[in-house]
């Protein structure tokens, strides 16, 4: 008679337990062969990648020093020719100085100015202010010279042969403008100037003309001229605007262009763009110091200009400029 053995009974829950977490002979087979393989794999790279040979950096080092000495070889050195030629001015002999005495400003010349210790652009604007008010009166004149150092004139006032301060000026009596002669007036009063203003040309009038107009002053007058040479002579009556002190003054504008007037057919004076140089070309209302500088080193580059618009080459011309500056042009 043949027994069979029987596992042992246990409880419910280790009866459950084993159920659902037993694993057969093959699955545990599988269980160990991947956990090898997780095991091994973060040798493998080291175990698959063939072994590289180690760099020398000697032979590629020797190449780039090779090209690089065949650049430096073949370089070549640029020479740029300066844009605007260079002044020499001749180097000034040194003046010898003397010693201080009692003189007269008035009779001195740069020279003179420099061997007393003055420098020299000083000395030369002593003497064109001194040229300028006719004649030095008082060492206050001297002194109110721009640019003349306190110690420079403290030194040489006790020297100088003029009296301290200016006499007072003697109160004159009032005067008006009547015709072409200045004649006295009574104190208080102004003189009135026409009501029936004949028209006259803006291009041939002067500043007593001008100021002849209501509103217009004599500083006022003065730019009117000073622009009208600037430009070469009025084309229009709008012209007047561009004026600094009139283009917020419609009424004076329209006062001007009332008694005003442009002779038809007025021949302007022309501004030579090939030949004039950069003073003349900069002092024209409508080139400026900026576009001077542009046109004298665009002609030294380029052939002359032929007409007006070839001055559409250089870029910062703009046509309305252009277009006003077209009439004043001459090639």
């Amino acid at each position: 008679m043949k027994h069979t053995l029987t596992p042992p009974a246990g409880p419910g829950w280790y009866r459950r337990l084993r159920r659902y977490f037993s694993f057969s002979r093959r699955e545990t087979s599988g269980f160990v062969v991947l956990t090898l393989l997780l095991l091994l794999l973060p040798f493998l790279p080291r175990l698959l990648r063939p072994a590289l040979p180690r760099y020398d950096p000697a032979a590629d080092q020797q190449q780039l020093d090779r090209l690089a000495a065949e650049l430096a070889a073949q370089r070549q050195v640029r020479t740029y020719k300066p844009r605007y030629a260079r002044r020499s001015y001749p180097r000034r002999a040194p003046v010898p100085q003397v010693a201080l005495a009692p003189f007269d400003p008035n009779t001195l010349a740069p020279a003179d100015w420099e061997a007393r210790g003055v420098a020299h652009f000083l000395a030369q604007r002593l003497v064109h202010f001194r040229e300028t008010i006719g004649g030095f009166k008082a060492k206050e004149q001297i002194k109110r010279t721009y640019g003349l150092p306190d110690s420079v004139y403290a030194r040489l006032a006790p020297y100088m042969q003029l009296p301290d301060q200016l006499p007072p000026r003697e109160k004159r009596a009032p005067r008006e403008y009547a015709g072409t002669a200045f004649t006295p007036r009574a104190a208080g009063t102004y003189a009135r100037k026409p009501k029936n203003l004949a028209p006259f040309d803006l291009n041939s009038a002067d500043t007593t003309q001008l100021m002849q107009i209501r509103g217009i002053g004599r500083g006022l007058s003065r730019r009117v001229v000073d622009y009208r040479t600037q430009l070469g002579g009025f084309l229009r009556e709008e012209q007047l605007t561009e004026i600094y002190s009139l283009r917020d003054a419609p009424d004076l504008v329209d006062s001007l262009r009332k008694y005003t007037f442009v002779t038809p057919g007025f021949a302007p004076a022309l501004l030579d763009i090939n030949t004039a140089p950069f003073e003349v070309l900069q002092a024209h209302p409508y080139v400026g110091k900026r576009l001077a500088r542009v046109v004298v080193a665009f002609r030294q580059q380029h052939p002359p200009f032929r007409q007006a618009d070839d001055l559409r080459q250089i870029r910062i011309l703009d046509a309305e400029t252009l277009e006003k500056l077209r009439p004043y042009l001459r090639f």
